[in-house]
């Protein structure tokens, strides 16, 4: 009966994506759905492309070890993340009518930082689907009977459908109805586990207080230095990250805009609790459901030996509905970069519509990739942390110092990529006390300060010179942060 039911759900999912491709006529259609989000469809598409299978599986499993210190670390710190870009970042790049992130760099720096920049950015994404995939593979061993090998493909299959053919616009649709499916999902999983455990207080009745800290009380070196890898990776490392400003540029106001991310880190702050405490739950319920260490199945057990039918059905298709909508706007994202960084500036004459296929076939590059890191590692959060620490090493100080710091010079974002990438494989071979994320953010940062300093451009750039027009049919125009 749930395999009936997940397969109809899936059905109905790639028949959205179908529908959803009937819009798309340009290659901004498919990138930025004509610039036309309104604030709840900007907050929805954010939150169902932040809330995979780390909120629903990974998320639990270390809160259950570590407390609230996970909470911290895997909750708090994307919210800060959103909140800083609402008032920070969004409406100065919102006013530059740009495409992808990486437009920025090439507008405040070069064409050659713009390059550079855009592959990174694309090396960073095949982590996080991967983990996606990984996830939906062991849901469709675990129902339909499909080996982890070819689930893997079937997941990467299912989302590459909707995504190539309807784009943004596909991205869109389905995370409106997968939203509502998460809601309902887990929702009432939570009212059901509440009812068995007869209240929110037996769950951390017998939790011993520094289950309680928003630190790791009397940590080690190696702990603190996670945490605050992880602090750095989900904040500061998701604030130059494209999935979040194609939502961002796809709204049709800056006012949309940053409303949608407000709205959609409160969505992401009190949905991602529920499965942390329905985690819990279920292990106050029964302490021996997981018997191998895996708590990344503790949900999923807890659903498939202590509920009944239907509220099995809720909750698969909620977890589906998380797994397909961020595999969908994470595919989406570096295929845009791709297509508008990689593809476009070097083939000036290219038209719209061959554009638009190349995009497209960027999308199932994209897959191709994350699949082959999908076989490599079965640690959700740590391949998203993975998919940040890139980022967060080499393209926040150029990308933040570049919007807020005059003085930030080619040379300083050199230097900060260079060192910052170069600081961060150093630690990460030699596996140093200290997390290697660390390393590498601190040496960034000063790089890109000093390399700013001492390799000074001739003229400030202020973000005032003409830009390529955009994907969405703009025309290029003088801009002013």
């Amino acid at each position: 009966m749930i395999s009936f039911f997940i397969i109809l759900y899936l059905l109905l999912t790639l028949g959205i994506g179908y529908w959803a491709s009937k819009r798309i006529k340009t290659s901004g259609d498919f990138t930025l759905a004509g610039k036309s989000l309104s604030t709840p469809l900007v907050a929805v598409t954010l939150f169902a492309t932040w809330f995979g299978s780390g909120s629903v599986m990974g998320n639990p499993a270390y809160f259950i070890r570590d407390g609230f210190s996970a909470y911290t670390t895997l909750i708090l710190t994307t919210v800060v993340g959103l909140v800083i870009v609402a008032y920070l970042f969004s409406d100065r790049l919102y006013k530059l009518n740009i495409v992808t992130v990486n437009d920025f760099f090439r507008i405040r720096y070069n064409k050659t930082i713009e390059t550079t920049s855009s592959v990174l950015m694309v090396f960073t994404y095949p982590h996080w689907i991967a983990a996606q995939f990984v996830a939906l593979a062991y849901l469709f061993n675990s129902k339909l009977g499909v080996p982890i090998n070819y689930g893997i493909f079937l997941g990467a299959g299912i989302v590459v459908f909707y995504t190539y053919i309807g784009g943004m616009w596909a991205v869109a649709y389905t995370d409106m109805i997968q939203s509502i499916m998460i809601l309902v999902g887990l929702v009432i999983l939570l009212l059901e586990i509440l009812n068995q455990t007869e209240g929110i207080s037996p769950i951390f009745a017998d939790k011993p207080p520094e289950f309680f800290s928003l630190y790791p009380e009397n940590g080690s070196i190696e702990e603190w230095s996670s945490y605050t890898a992880l602090l750095l990776a989900f904040t500061a490392g998701a604030i130059p990250v494209q999935e979040i400003y194609q939502r961002v540029f796809s709204a049709k106001s800056q006012r949309a805009a940053r409303h949608g991310l407000l709205l959609g880190g409160l969505l992401l702050t009190v949905v991602a609790t529920v499965p942390l405490i329905i985690g819990l739950g279920g292990i106050y319920l029964n302490p021996h459901i997981i018997t191998d260490g895996n708590y990344q199945n503790v949900i999923p057990t807890l659903v498939n030996t202590m509920m009944g039918l239907p509220v099995q059905i809720l909750f698969y298709g909620a977890l589906i509905s998380a797994l397909l909508s961020t595999c969908s706007g994470a595919l989406l994202a570096p295929a845009s970069v791709i297509g508008e960084n990689l593809i476009k500036p070097y083939a000036p004459g290219i038209t719209d519509s061959r554009l638009l296929l190349f995009t497209r076939f960027s999308v199932v590059l994209v897959a191709l990739i994350a699949c082959y890191f999908a076989f490599g590692d079965g640690d959700i959060v740590k391949l998203i942390e993975a998919s940040l620490a890139l980022i967060l090493v080499c393209l926040f100080a150029p990308f933040t110092f570049g919007l807020f710091w005059k003085k930030a010079s080619v040379g300083g974002a050199w230097s900060a990529m260079v060192v910052g990438g170069l600081t961060w494989f150093t630690c990460l071979m030699f596996d140093t006390v200290i997390d290697a994320t660390i390393y590498g953010f601190v040496a960034s940062c000063i790089s890109m300060i000093l390399g700013s300093l001492v390799f000074k451009d001739k003229k400030i750039n202020t973000l005032t010179k003409p830009h390529r027009s955009s994907s969405t049919g703009g025309q290029a125009r003088p801009v002013r942060s």
